[in-house]
């Protein structure tokens, strides 16, 4: 097999057609989603909850399809942490998230219901103050910004057509935008759709094929490194853990929070949330495995594109433009999902004194957004394992400790407590990592020092606030 090549000189007629086929089911699905918002607009003026979310109208199984396929959106990124290091991506991406869904299911879900917001912001000024609410929002703008999914598209578009990875990201996010600024949150859920119809066969595909062709996991055993079959692949435990903690970010997650403030009602939430873990977690198994086989066979490959190369090489003629789609409708998913959410950050949640029409500044916001995400994405190209643990580091150590701590303790933390910590957590992480020698900073990941910080002033503070309120009762 080719570490490398160009991904049209393998494609045949039927390919293509197959890759037009889903093109067009997609494309389909957006216009429908177009309609149903023209239909809303002429029944009423269109008004904010019904662009961003379908008016809170989410039914189970378009919950399930679009929160499953916005959640892999970085696939290239899953491949190049099991190239690297084998089943430590299923600890890291898999198994570490999955216990946060099930909190998020049983803990989390019902305490959002209490609150009639439409953003993750939206909520945290609900719960804290209106300051609260403008840090959170720059904490979710970056960390829903599309960096890495923006690279991914680009690079998708250089292993199929040649053409450069920053020539890719522009036209693909170009597309992007103006698919999701058409038809608003609607178009993304029913694109969703197909494309979690799409993402999920694809993958199965390749494991069969793989096994078929090759054999089971002894194959795997004698064609892999030993460390592919650790759980720490090698790396220390203490940055294994971070992961741990960065897959809590789910339970306060911009994406995972509008889909539910979408969603019908919180059984809708609850269930929609446990289904989805279970296609989660098969979707994991066979992007693991699938990746693992790609390792042993091409193993000077570039890390994040030897899954690619290697499926087209494997697949037949009709599902190679198939697997090619998939791969498309995972990070489309996922891109545009991202896309609207950051929009509605700066629009709605940092600008929105500023702008009368809610609707038009999303969607000019959406092609801002886009700009934004290929800068940083040439700015931080290095890996996907930096690009998101560096954005979500940040976004995990300055808000999950106070959000959770205002679930369990209503009242508890003040509006300048909430900004106070979330603030001197950031700058401890950024002086941390600028500082610090770089062998530090693989035994203590600034995400620790930002997240104790954190910890250590809401507790500090709040306790004080209870002990005078006990002396006060006792007086």
């Amino acid at each position: 097999m080719l570490n490398e090549l160009k991904t049209v000189s393998y494609f045949h007629w039927a390919d293509w057609l197959v890759l037009a086929a889903v093109l067009l089911a997609t494309a389909l699905a957006a216009a429908y989603g177009r309609v149903r918002l023209q239909q809303t607009q002429k029944k009423e003026k269109l008004s904010a909850l019904d662009y961003l979310l379908m008016g809170r109208q989410l039914t189970l199984p378009l919950f399930v399809a679009t929160l499953v396929a916005t959640w892999y959106g970085g696939i290239f990124g899953i491949n190049e942490i099991t190239f690297n290091y084998g089943i430590y991506n299923f600890l890291t991406q898999g198994i570490f998230w999955y216990v946060a869904y099930f909190i998020f299911a049983f803990f989390i879900a019902d305490k959002i219901a209490r609150y009639n917001s439409l953003t993750l912001p939206d909520l945290t000024g609900q719960m804290f103050g209106p300051k609260s609410a403008k840090v959170s929002a720059v904490f979710t703008f970056f960390y829903i910004t599309p960096v890495a999914y923006v690279l991914s598209l680009g690079m998708f578009l250089h292993m199929v057509f040649g053409i450069s990875i920053l020539m890719g990201m522009i036209y693909g996010t170009l597309f992007t935008c103006l698919y999701t600024a058409w038809g608003g949150f609607r178009s993304v859920v029913f694109s969703d759709l197909v494309q979690f119809f799409v993402m999920c066969t694809t993958v199965l595909l390749v494991v069969v094929f793989s096994i078929y062709t090759f054999g089971g996991a002894s194959f795997l055993k004698a064609h892999l490194p030993a460390s592919h079959f650790t759980l720490t692949g090698g790396n220390s435990w203490l940055s294994t853990f971070v992961w741990g903690f960065i897959a809590m970010s789910t339970l306060i997650d911009p994406s995972f929070y509008q889909r539910c403030f979408a969603a019908k009602s919180p059984r809708v939430v609850k269930r929609g949330v446990l289904i989805s873990t279970f296609i989660w977690f098969c979707f994991d198994i066979c992007t693991t495995t699938g990746s693992l086989y790609a390792r042993a066979l091409l193993p000077h490959a570039q890390p994040a594109q030897a899954y690619f190369f290697y499926s087209i090489q494997l697949l037949p003629i009709g599902l190679r433009g198939f697997f090619v789609a998939g791969i498309l409708s995972i990070i489309l998913s996922t891109l545009n999902s991202f896309l609207f959410i950051a929009s509605n950050t700066l629009s709605f949640d940092l600008l929105r004194k500023q702008f009368k029409n809610i609707v038009l500044s999303n969607r000019i916001m959406i092609f801002a957004v886009g700009t934004i995400s290929i800068l940083l994405a040439q700015l931080l190209h290095d890996n996907f394992k930096t690009i998101w643990l560096v954005l979500g580091s940040y976004f995990s150590a300055c808000l999950l400790i106070p959000i959770l701590m205002g679930y369990i303790h209503p009242g508890c933390i003040s509006d300048k407590l909430f900004v106070t910590s979330s603030l001197i957590s950031a700058i401890l992480m950024t002086v941390w990592r600028i500082v610090v020698p770089p062998a530090w900073l693989d035994v203590i990941d600034p995400f620790y020092i930002g997240v104790s910080c954190s910890l250590i002033i809401l507790v500090l503070f709040r306790s004080r606030r209870e002990s005078i309120s006990s002396r006060i009762v006792d007086r």
